[in-house]
Formats: C-alpha cells, structure tokens, sequence
C-alpha cells in the first residue's frame, strides 16, 4: 500500500470517528489530544426520539475510560453544547471525567443547560465562550409523578447530589448556587437562572472565558509539564 493510499485511509477512518461518536484524536509533535462532543440532551436508560440531537452515555463511557488508559492520547478537550437529559447518565459522566488522571479541559460553547453544568466543572479546568450561557435550574421529573412526601424528598436528594459536584469541582458556594438555581422571575414560566459567559466566571463557576486556542493551549502546556516530570523521573 502506497503512502498515498495510507492518508486516504487514515482520513476515512477519522471521518467514520467523527460521525459515529462525535469524537477525533488529533496529533502533532506538541502532543495527543482527543476531543470529544457532548451535544444536545444527555441520552440515558430511556431512548430519546429520532429527531432528538442526543449524547448517548453509553457510547462516552467507555470512550473516556479508553482514553485515560491510552499511552497513545496525551489530553482531553470536551466540547460542549447541552439541553439537558438523564441526570444520573449525565452525573455518571461527570463522574468519569474528575476521576481522570490526564489533562482534560471543558469548553461551552452555545449553552452548558442543566446537568450540563457538571459536565462543564467536572474537568480539571473550564473554558466558556463569550456567547455561550449556562442555564441552572432545579430537577425536574418527566412521566408520572406519585404525589407523596418521598417524592419530594427524592427530588431533594438528587438536588443535593448536583449542588454538591458542582461546588467542589468549582469556585462557586453551595449557598450562590442554590440561590441561582431557584432565582425566580428571570426564566419565562420556570424557576432559575441563565449565566453568560463573563458572569460565569464572574460566579466562580467557570474557571476563564476562552475559545478553542486557548483550550488547546492550556492543554499544550499541561502535556509539556508532564513530559518534563516523567523526565526528570527517568
């Protein structure tokens, strides 16, 4: 096989990554970074519409446990754009993502919506791009709704759970958040808050208002730290 016909492949196998998991390994002699898109509603046990832009968390899940494993990838660059989705699917995310080890950056882009927001705080540094908003609002429940105390206290709980990552993976307090969370009279017909992206920083939500360079950038620098510590560990 010529090195003619080898480009050819490589290109279609990146264009088959891009389409079936929204995702590409790009590489240069800086480093290895894999970017991965988390677009749309956070799809979860339940099957969304055909219609539905959705992120299903079954494909991610393995994706992000490949990644921290591969000596091939050096860093992650989450792209994000959500409205929402499955709670616990996108928490099990969030989860995933603090729990890595390799360099990992957020960048909103569009909107960080509801359990987006996690997702955006959950790497080890976050980006958002001035146009982009993140919306906070309380939990809501799709489907029928039992009318008991135990419902509401399950609310609360899972409540809980979102105030609780979201505070310890960023700068804003327990107390701030809530009071954004359940802000009346600035969502039509809801209970909440929508968070532009200097205001975001601002809140000590987001770490820095940025774009895809210095995103990368960042990343660049964490893989050059890194090289130089297993250096000098050699």
């Amino acid at each position: 096989m010529t090195d003619e016909n080898q480009n050819i492949e490589m290109s279609e196998d990146r264009r088959a990554e891009v389409t079936e998991f929204g995702s590409l390994t790009a590489r240069s002699s800086r480093g290895t970074i894999h970017a991965l898109t988390i677009v749309g509603q956070i799809e979860g046990h339940q099957l969304l519409p055909p219609q539905n832009k959705s992120t299903k968390y079954e494909h991610v899940m393995p994706q992000l446990a490949a990644i921290e494993e591969s000596d091939e990838i050096d860093a992650l660059l989450i792209l994000l754009n959500t409205v929402g989705g499955d709670i616990e699917a996108g928490l099990a995310l969030a989860e995933l993502i603090r729990g890595m080890r390799k360099p990992t950056v957020s960048l909103v882009l569009g909107g960080g919506h509801s359990i987006g927001v996690p997702l955006a705080t959950a790497a080890q540094y976050s980006l958002i791009a001035p146009s982009a908003a993140m919306t906070i609002h309380p939990v809501r429940l799709t489907g029928v709704v039992i009318g008991v105390p135990q419902t509401f206290a399950y609310f609360e709980k899972i409540q809980e759970r979102i105030v609780r990552f979201v505070t310890e993976t960023s700068r804003i307090s327990e107390e701030r958040f809530k009071e954004l969370m359940l802000r009346t009279g600035e969502l039509a017909g809801d209970v909440g808050s929508v968070i532009y992206g200097d205001d975001a920083v601002e809140e000590g939500l987001i770490d820095a208002v940025g774009g895809l360079a210095d995103a990368l950038e960042y990343l660049h620098k964490r893989i050059d730290e890194n090289r130089k510590n297993n250096g000098e560990n050699l």
